[in-house]
C-alpha cells in the first residue's frame, strides 16, 4: 500500500500524469491533471485501487481529498469515475459539508451525479464524515471566533452569529460574513 509518492511530473494527460520517482514512472490518475506543471516536484497522496480486472493508482493533492475519494467509492453505485468528477470540481471540505447538510442540489452539480446518487452518498456517508467535517468547520469557526473577539466582540454577540455562517467558505470570508451579520 502506498501513502504518497514524491517525484517530478514528466507527463500530463487528460486523465492522468506520470510522476518520476527515482527512475520509475508512476502513471497516476488524478481528478484534474492540469493543476500540475511539467518538471515540478510534487507530493501526491495515493490510493492503490485493486479489483479483479484492474489495478490503478489514484493521486490527490491532500490526504483529505484521498480520504474523501475512498469514502465516496465505498458508496453503492459510485465508482472511481464519479468520485473523481466530484473531486475535480469540488473542494473536499465543501463536499463533506454538503453531505452533512444533506445538500442534494450541491452534489448534483457534478458530472455523473444525479439525484438518486446524491441521496445515496448522503445516506451512506452522513455521520461517517461528521467528525472530519466538524474538524474542518470547528477549526475555521474557532479562528473566526478568535478574530472577532480580538476586535472586541463579546461571547454573547458571537453565539448569535457563528451558527449562521457558511462553513464552506474560507476563514477570511467567514470573518467578513460574520462582521456583516454583526453590523445588522
Amino acid at each position: 500500500m502506498y501513502s504518497y509518492i514524491t517525484g517530478k511530473i514528466v507527463e500530463i494527460n487528460p486523465t492522468n500524469l506520470v510522476l518520476d520517482h527515482q527512475g520509475i514512472g508512476y502513471l497516476i490518475i488524478t481528478p484534474n491533471p492540469y493543476l500540475y506543471h511539467l518538471n515540478d516536484e510534487e507530493k501526491l497522496f495515493i490510493h492503490h485501487y485493486v479489483r479483479e480486472d484492474i489495478e490503478t493508482l489514484f493521486g490527490f493533492e491532500s490526504k483529505e481529498a484521498r480520504d474523501l475519494f475512498i469514502d465516496l467509492i465505498s458508496v453503492s453505485g459510485i465508482g472511481p469515475k464519479s468520485a473523481l468528477s466530484i473531486l475535480a470540481s469540488g473542494k473536499p471540505d465543501e463536499v463533506m459539508f454538503a453531505i452533512e447538510q444533506q445538500d442534494v442540489k450541491f452534489l448534483t452539480k457534478f458530472p455523473g451525479i444525479g439525484a438518486k446518487s446524491a441521496q445515496q452518498i448522503i445516506l451512506d456517508l452522513r455521520g461517517k464524515l461528521d467528525k472530519k467535517a466538524l474538524a474542518v468547520t470547528d477549526e475555521s469557526s474557532s479562528e473566526v471566533k478568535e478574530a472577532l473577539m480580538a476586535l472586541g466582540y463579546s461571547q454573547t454577540e458571537l453565539k448569535k452569529v457563528l451558527n449562521k455562517l457558511d462553513k464552506s467558505l474560507p476563514t477570511d470570508k467567514m470573518i467578513k460574513q460574520a462582521l456583516l451579520l454583526l453590523m445588522k
